[in-house]
């Protein structure tokens, strides 16, 4: 359940950091429609979030594929995951970025043009190739126990420091790669190798048992204590883009500290839990253009831009609930290619 909660939260916050991305200067440049007055300020706490709002997702669907082999041979599993994850993505690249694209046209009073691309569903491209990559060695956990390994890890993840110890791997991917924006994940190299790790070392956490989610519950406050500091000295020292040894660091931190939150406070059922996680996945599709609609009908208004970038938020939220709601979760033929069964 805490799992799910991860997913759900981490998805909500990506649609508010793409929602401000609107009211920065520098919108254009990643493509997004741009509001005439910025709003910069909103930019704070989204540097806050900019380093581990991607990784975390990828860090849960490595977590994901833990449970997904649990009753699935290797057949099934591939079976399933194209189906959940090849399809979708095929089926938005083709069909849902396009979308937001024309609207993005419109807005510039641009030539409208069709223009598939992979947009925001970069992720689950890689997801799917991370899958491939990495099975033949999760079959091999799976059914060779190593209980040596086991042993070995559940006894890492027991003290505080050993989820940290797996920062080392990413703060070498960050000095190897060297990404000139560290947060600069959509199709680049960094982003790839970055979402590899944080799959693979998922899986990994999980696997090794109960003593991560201890640790990780028991030394939550001390691991979003040192996120902090890293983050000060980000935003003081280095204008928020520090050296990608250290942002890899406090991305991992702010990690591990949700993690145990979660696990602590959110790890339940409930109904809402059922129907936002069912959810969640279809709205992630769906957003850009949801969102590029909300702006293209709300930028326009003579308001300060703190109520358009509250009433885009509410839009967006919204919009996407309600596709899902009425048409997306209703209509049979429509779900498999919205990553439902």
């Amino acid at each position: 359940h805490d799992i799910d909660w991860l997913r759900v939260i981490s998805i909500a916050l990506l649609l508010i950091y793409h929602i401000a991305i609107v009211f920065q200067p520098w919108a254009m440049f990643v493509g997004f429609i741009k509001s005439e007055k910025s709003v910069e300020e909103l930019w704070v706490p989204m540097t806050m979030l900019n380093v581990w709002r991607i990784p975390i997702l990828f860090f849960v669907s490595g977590m994901g594929l833990f449970f997904a082999m649990r009753k699935r041979n290797w057949k099934q599993l591939i079976g399933e995951r194209t189906q959940r994850i090849l399809l979708p993505f095929v089926f938005g690249f083709l069909a849902i970025a396009p979308l937001h694209m024309f609207i993005f046209q419109k807005f510039y009073n641009l030539p409208l043009g069709y223009y598939p691309h992979a947009g925001h569903l970069w992720f689950l491209g890689n997801i799917f190739v991370y899958v491939l990559l990495f099975l033949p060695v999760f079959y091999i956990l799976k059914h060779r126990e190593n209980k040596r390994l086991k042993n070995i890890l559940d006894k890492v993840m027991s003290n505080p420091v050993g989820p940290l110890l797996i920062s080392i791997f990413f703060m070498l991917e960050a000095v190897l790669v060297k990404p000139q924006i560290y947060s600069l994940y959509a199709e680049t190299w960094h982003g790839f190798f970055l979402g590899a790790l944080a799959f693979f070392f998922g899986y990994l956490f999980v696997y090794s048992g109960d003593n991560f989610w201890k640790t990780v519950k028991k030394w939550k406050w001390g691991y979003l204590t040192l996120a902090l500091i890293l983050y000060i000295i980000r935003y003081f020292e280095f204008n928020t883009e520090a050296p990608g040894y250290l942002m890899a660091l406090e991305s991992n931190c702010w990690i591990f500290g949700i993690f145990g939150l979660v696990h602590h406070y959110m790890n339940r059922p409930s109904k809402l839990l059922n129907y936002l996680s069912q959810a969640a996945y279809p709205v992630y599709i769906i957003h850009m253009f949801v969102l590029y609609l909300g702006a293209l009908l709300i930028l326009p208004l003579k308001i300060d831009p703190f109520l358009q970038f509250f009433a885009i938020t509410v839009f967006t939220f919204a919009g996407c609930y309600l596709l899902y709601g009425l048409l997306i979760r209703k209509v049979w033929f429509i779900r498999p290619f919205f990553g439902l069964k």
